[in-house]
């Protein structure tokens, strides 16, 4: 049974206690929890893969790079809301993402930061 799909809810919970930790000034809880949702998505990627691991230096080491692009997914408000939640994140990825087919109704393109 692939757990990958747990794994990257779980990442994506403990980015969401982060960046409300770090709203509300808990840095040391924001570091921890962004810490903790790095490793649980490395984790999902590997379970995508079909490989197993724990340590997360030798997790992130062992990933073959580039990360195939399926496992790459952004809802549409997921992407959308990019350059507004992580503008840092949105610029780099407006520069780099090769679209093998783009979006129905669009080019694909982030909206502009508001």
């Amino acid at each position: 049974m692939n757990r990958s799909q747990d794994w990257l809810a779980q990442a994506r919970r403990d980015l969401d206690q982060a960046r409300a930790s770090q709203a509300a000034g808990r840095h040391e809880w924001a570091r921890f929890a962004a810490q903790q949702a790095a490793a649980k998505a490395v984790k999902a990627l590997h379970l995508a893969l079909g490989q197993e691991g724990h340590v997360i230096a030798r997790l992130l080491t062992e990933l073959p790079l580039p990360v195939p692009a399926e496992l790459l997914v952004y809802s549409a408000q997921e992407w959308q809301s990019l350059p507004r939640v992580q503008p840092h994140f949105a610029t780099r990825m407006a520069r780099e993402v090769v679209w093998v087919w783009p979006p129905q109704g669009g080019t694909g393109r982030m909206a502009a930061s508001a």
